[in-house]
């Protein structure tokens, strides 16, 4: 963004938030609802007046989301950034206050304002999309926990099918069976709504080791394929990208990913890489492939998670559904 004159970060909590002015570093505090909101507008506009600004927050979830809707609904440009690369901007901090953390958001939005760009609030589609998915992870991470307590009652008991317990807790995983395959469904109809994102999922499926979790996934992280240009991006964005780590004549590593990452997509990816190379002969060969030549196994199958995003990429691009050659000639 250019001809900036001045940014005002906001640092939000659960039920407040705190705005700092970048140049002359006037603080103050506002609720965060939408009555607050109201009056940070106010209150940037008695400082700031006609000046070219924008408001810069860190993503954080729920708690961020109103803002930006409220934002977006009255055309007022906003950043919203990723909390990561803000603090990594901040270089070393000793003190930690919500005060210094507005401050500190503000200054990263004066330092970056040419290579920012103004966020839009996502359709509410794929807000509920998101949120269903967050629900599904929590709830098949319960179910895991319960079948594992189940197991370790069901190990110490003699007769565990009249058990209290275990009745319990075979019925509360019933339970969160169907509130699974509830929360699919709607998945399911919320694609329904939309047309492009309807064919986007269709080609997505057509991609060995895809289905709804992962597509819905991608769907979700790339705005239906149009927040990244390309799969090498993405997969930079999901932690799967490997870099060149060298430092003068001594320091000479094999290329690796980096721990920073988006760690659902990783594991998401990792499942799909492994369903891939058991149902694909086309990926199977490739990975061992790459299994002889000395790769390590995991390596390997970074390589295959690779893959299967650049066909990801490539069937949206196309319009096409993928077609496997090998298997089609065979």
């Amino acid at each position: 963004m250019k001809n900036v004159e001045d940014v005002i970060g906001i640092d939000i909590s659960k039920n407040t938030i705190d705005a700092t002015l970048y140049h002359s570093k006037e603080h103050a505090v506002f609720t965060n609802d939408e009555e607050g909101y109201r009056d940070l507008i106010k209150w940037s506009k008695g400082h700031l007046g006609t000046a070219h600004y924008f408001y810069c927050f860190e993503n954080t979830g729920n708690y961020s989301l109103k803002l930006s809707v409220f934002l977006s609904s009255l055309s007022i440009v906003y950043v919203e950034e990723s909390p990561m690369r803000i603090k990594r901007s901040t270089g070393l901090a000793r003190e930690k206050t919500d005060k210094l953390d507005s401050y500190m958001i503000a200054r990263f939005g004066w330092m970056y304002r040419e290579e920012l760009e103004p966020s839009n609030v996502r359709p509410k589609a794929f807000q509920e999309i998101g949120r269903l998915l967050a629900l599904r992870d929590q709830l098949v991470r319960d179910r895991s926990g319960l079948k594992s307590t189940l197991k370790e009652q069901k190990h110490l008991l003699s007769s565990p099918s009249t058990d209290t317990c275990c009745k319990i807790l075979e019925r509360s995983i019933r339970h969160i069976d169907k509130q699974v395959l509830s929360i699919e469904k709607r998945m399911r109809e919320l694609i329904k709504t939309d047309d492009k994102l309807q064919e986007n999922y269709q080609l997505l499926l057509s991609v060995k080791g895809i289905g709804l979790i992962l597509s819905c996934q991608l769907l979700y992280h790339t705005s239906n394929f149009v927040k990244f240009d390309n799969w090498r991006s993405f997969s930079s964005y999901c932690g799967i990208a490997p870099f060149e780590y060298s430092s003068g004549s001594s320091i000479r590593r094999r290329k690796q990913s980096h721990y920073i990452g988006d760690r659902k997509m990783k594991t998401l990816l990792s499942m799909a890489a492994v369903s891939a190379i058991q149902s694909d002969q086309e990926l199977k060969k490739y990975y061992h492939r790459k299994l002889d030549e000395g790769k390590h196994k995991m390596i390997a199958l970074n390589n295959v998670r690779n893959k299967i995003l650049a066909r990801s990429f490539s069937v949206i691009k196309r319009g096409t559904p993928f077609v496997n050659i090998a298997a089609t000639n065979y």
